[in-house]
């Protein structure tokens, strides 16, 4: 990629950013091209990142090992549902992943485990993915126990009793305890993760030269 095609990509991405400074924003874009392995075209879906390599970065780079958030997490990245995570996307989507604010990442964890989309978390929902979690942990799968579980933390988190969590549900139980926010399997980065990545891609510039 030559210098200038970087400079104004970066410019362009900057505006739609609040978390990164402007030289972030540079160091992520060419995070991206170096993850991807290819130089850039503008508007080609194949200098973009499709699911299967993004799902890989989610594992190596950050830790996520569930395949069915991991899957969420993809969507949530692809705001044009094209089936591939552009540049652009792939900075905003860092945004709050790496530094959302509270607010920010428990929007992002909601429609995450809103696995139907209809602005809900069902039993069902819920059921699926805590029984997913305790597979990826080598946990037995006794179903009644896991059914226990998620009976009880449908009561601790519906508010309004209707059986299934809204997202003011959902935003009350996590700030009233804030352990909550991810209750039903790892879609963000840990600390440690977030740290170890920001280091190694936010290094000096001019390493880069």
């Amino acid at each position: 990629m030559s210098k200038r095609l970087i400079q104004n990509l970066t410019k362009a991405i900057y505006k739609h950013v609040h978390h990164f400074n402007q030289t972030e924003v540079e160091c992520l874009i060419r995070e991206f091209y170096n993850l991807l392995g290819q130089p850039t075209s503008s508007g080609k879906s194949d200098n973009n990142l499709e699911e299967r390599k993004f799902k890989a970065i989610l594992k190596n780079e950050f830790g996520l090992t569930n395949d069915i958030l991991m899957e969420r997490v993809f969507r949530k990245f692809d705001k044009d549902n094209d089936g591939f995570v552009s540049v652009k996307e792939w900075v905003e989507g860092l945004c709050v992943f790496l530094r959302g604010s509270l607010d920010e990442k428990m929007k992002y964890c909601f429609q995450v485990y809103d696995l139907s989309g209809d602005e809900h978390i069902s039993r069902e929902e819920m059921l699926l993915m805590t029984r997913n979690c305790l597979r990826l942990h080598g946990e037995e799968d006794p179903f009644d126990g896991i059914k226990d579980l998620v009976e009880i933390t449908l009561k601790r988190m519906d508010h309004d009793n209707d059986e299934k969590l809204s997202f003011d549900d959902y935003e009350k139980s996590v700030k009233e305890l804030n352990i909550v926010l991810e209750a039903f399997g790892t879609c963000l980065p840990s600390a440690t993760r977030v740290e170890a990545f920001e280091q190694r891609v936010f290094q000096d510039k001019s390493d880069r030269r």
